[in-house]
């Protein structure tokens, strides 16, 4: 876009807007985060890692425990790489920590 004027003297000037585009943004891609069912780890663990780790209520940590061990799998939630890696490794590492074999893994929406 260009204006143009008359300076004193009577010479044309333009005077143009610096027009600056924004490059698209993409909206990042998401990752389900996935807890596997196993014969060993206790019930109570799983609740308990719903709610420290993924923030959930108790009664939806309950329904989601019961879901996982009655399919074998279940969706804990889902999250930008970054924070799906972060909370598969904290379940992984808690896990381990307590001498259970949960198994907790993520996979793209």
């Amino acid at each position: 876009m260009t204006e143009r004027k008359q300076d004193d003297a009577g010479n044309e000037e333009e005077h143009g807007l610096a027009l600056k585009t924004r490059p698209a943004t993409k909206k990042p891609s998401l990752y389900r985060v996935l807890l596997l069912n196993d014969d060993y780890t206790p019930m109570e663990f799983v609740v308990e890692v719903l709610v420290r780790i993924f923030r959930k209520s108790p009664e939806d940590a309950a329904t989601i425990m019961l879901h996982v061990h009655q399919n074998g799998v279940g969706m804990c939630g889902v999250y930008t790489y970054e924070v799906a890696e972060t909370k598969v490794a904290q379940v992984m590492d808690a896990a381990r920590r307590a001498q259970h074999p949960l198994q907790c893994t993520m996979e793209k929406e």
